[in-house]
């Protein structure tokens, strides 16, 4: 638990997403091509109508997605929304919400995985102004889709190498995060396991002293300002932690 608020349940990320309705050039909007190396995902439709399209050592893959739908993912799972029609969705993600906080590359060409500051010219959102802006979203977006036609085809035609290598792009690409998501990890989602080892070990001896800490926590969505691989998100895990440390800083 951190400050005055817990976390998430199973220390996950929430976002609500609303998929960008922009065309791209195979004719489909939606978002961005990426994978997640060590956290899984999973989707709740909440409104509209759209596709996951999904390729991994096993394939190509498209689901389908409508109101009350599921579909969740494992790490190395390429995916890429597709808005048919104002999509919605909450986004949870494993590790506190890893994947907003760097677990993701997205699939551009070969040529901008080379290293990490080629590659953070590629993702920038920056305009010439230094501001976020929906048209580098879009470029980035149309650069992944690119990148990602071209492993759907050469993993279709038999070619294991066209993943193997982006794999290896990918794990190269974020080893200097590692440690930084290593405490991430340990001070969520490992810790929430851990005090429920805890609370396991306490009831079996008929201490049931944690139930008196029990609270109940609440926070309104927040903006969809975000601009996210998929779409504009509202993410909750900033607010809470937010929230969390005015908190502390009242005590």
């Amino acid at each position: 638990m951190s400050g005055g608020l817990p976390e998430f349940p199973g220390a996950v990320g929430i976002s609500a997403l609303r998929v960008y309705p922009w065309e791209a050039a195979d004719g489909l909007c939606g978002g961005s091509p990426h994978m997640h190396l060590c956290c899984s995902e999973c989707y709740i439709v909440v409104g509209g109508k759209g596709r996951l399209q999904t390729l991994t050592a096993s394939g190509f893959t498209e689901s389908p997605l409508q109101p009350g739908d599921v579909v969740w993912f494992t790490p190395g799972t390429i995916h890429r929304a597709v808005n048919d029609g104002d999509l919605n969705v909450m986004a949870l993600m494993q590790n506190s919400g890893l994947p907003e906080a760097g677990d993701a590359v997205l699939t551009f060409p070969p040529a901008h995985l080379t290293d990490r500051a080629t590659y953070e010219r590629a993702r920038s959102l920056s305009d010439a102004g230094g501001e976020a802006s929906p048209e580098r979203a879009r470029a980035r977006r149309d650069l992944a889709i690119e990148g990602f036609a071209e492993l759907t085809r050469r993993t279709a035609a038999g070619d294991g190498n066209a993943l193997e290598e982006f794999y290896a792009s990918a794990a190269a690409l974020v080893r200097p995060q590692l440690e930084e998501w290593r405490a991430r990890w340990a001070e969520g989602a490992a810790a929430a396991s851990g005090r429920t080892d805890e609370q396991l070990a306490a009831l079996a001896c008929g201490d049931h002293s944690h139930l008196r800490d029990a609270s109940v926590a609440r926070i309104e969505q927040p903006p969809p300002t975000t601009l996210g691989m998929c779409g504009y998100l509202s993410p909750y895990d900033p607010v809470r932690m937010a929230a969390a440390g005015s908190v502390e800083a009242a005590r």
